[in-house]
């Protein structure tokens, strides 16, 4: 069968003057999911040479709000993206002489690894958003990793193709200096519709999303995930039963260990509720791209660490009853720890701490990843 050629596609819509429109949206919202994705990657390392800072307390919520709305509402515009060029990827190279057709080798392999890195981070991003994991890599390591191969490739397609792209923008959507020579055909959709179309689509995508970032639209938010369901209407990545701690977490042996070198000392949850009560309002945001506000009361860390004697600055070690999993033990940096907001919580809206929310006790702090929101927290170590 003989392969298509350029000439089999004859579609007006089919234009430079279409593809860059589309592709000044899908370079914007690439950009943001690049540097809020930078955001949230630095947040999780445990070692930072400058501290992630804990104010404002919805800062992460924000950032990553924004990180996966981006990257939803980058799906329409791509496959248009991709629809608008797809004849492209029928030209024959140019014969004759050889730098020209190394030239077009490599602009069609840089092009190659640009959608091919594209689609992975979108398609990958939705399934880390739905929870679904059908690979064994670290999605996490996979994804930004090939964050940095997509913006480059971006980078060096948008200095190839720039002076098409200020061409085509500075004039009339239906200039057809840079069309195909057998781009003729008219279509019923006009290129102005195709494009009012593809915002649409790019529009219903974030109020699709949205809601879990935004409590206002979740109404409207049919795709959303978790927006808002769970106990106080804080929603569950992990249940208990899934983390294997109901048993331990509901134990009267429970005990609390806190400790700083060798003084070392141990609570009951009574003991807990009868220290100094403090209540925060801030908000659990995760990297799946969604968040909710909880009022949160409990003891406030720099008050424990004050018990044993930890100097302020110092990095704390937070221990889960979880027996495995990949933040069972977390680093709550220094600026963290000290700051007023952030609380060993033992109650969520007045009501004792859910199960599935970290019973018998939970860390929570200002602007810091949900997955960095230990619960069921066992153990306490300040790091010297």
């Amino acid at each position: 069968m003989k392969p298509p050629s350029p000439a089999d596609f004859g579609s007006r819509l089919r234009s430079p003057a279409v593809a860059a429109r589309v592709g000044v949206w899908l370079a914007v919202c690439f950009g943001i999911c690049f540097l809020t994705g930078l955001v949230s990657h630095y947040a999780q390392n445990p070692d930072q040479p400058v501290s992630f800072p804990t104010s404002p307390a919805w800062g992460y919520r924000l950032t990553q709000g924004l990180h996966v709305t981006t990257g939803t509402a980058a799906v329409p515009l791509l496959l248009v993206k991709l629809w608008a060029v797809y004849p492209r990827l029928f030209e024959r190279p140019p014969v004759g002489r050889l730098r020209p057709l190394v030239l077009h080798a490599l602009e069609k392999a840089s092009i190659g690894v640009l959608v091919g890195a594209a689609i992975f981070q979108l398609a990958s991003g939705l399934a880390n958003a739905a929870q679904w994991y059908p690979w064994t890599f670290s999605f996490r390591t996979a994804h930004y990793a090939l964050a940095w191969i997509a913006v480059g490739a971006l980078v060096l397609h948008i200095a190839v193709k720039l002076p098409v792209v200020r061409h085509v923008l500075s004039h009339d959507v239906d200039n057809a200096d840079h069309d195909r020579a057998t781009a003729t055909e008219v279509e019923a959709l006009s290129r102005r519709g195709l494009l009012r179309s593809t915002w649409a689509a790019a529009a219903v995508a974030v109020l699709a999303t949205a809601g879990s970032t935004v409590p206002l639209l979740r109404r409207v938010s049919v795709l959303g995930v978790r927006s808002g369901e769970g106990p106080a209407g804080i929603p569950v990545n992990k249940s208990a039963s899934a983390a294997g701690v109901t048993a331990t977490a509901t134990s009267s042996a429970y005990r609390l260990e806190l400790a700083h070198g060798d003084r070392e000392l141990s609570f009951t949850r009574d003991a807990l509720l009868a220290m100094e009560q403090a209540t925060e309002v801030l908000p659990i945001a995760c990297v799946e791209g969604w968040s909710a506000s909880g009022a949160w009361t409990g003891v406030r860390v720099r008050d424990l660490l004050d018990l044993v004697g930890a100097p302020r600055g110092a990095d704390v070690v937070t221990i889960s009853l979880q027996e495995s999993g990949p933040f069972r033990v977390t680093t709550l940096p220094g600026n963290f720890a000290d700051d007023d907001r952030t609380l060993l919580a033992l109650s969520l809206a007045g009501e004792p701490l859910a199960l599935d929310h970290g019973y018998p006790c939970r860390l929570i702090a200002p602007n810091r990843p949900g997955v960095l929101q230990t619960k069921w927290v066992r153990r306490i170590e300040v790091v010297v």
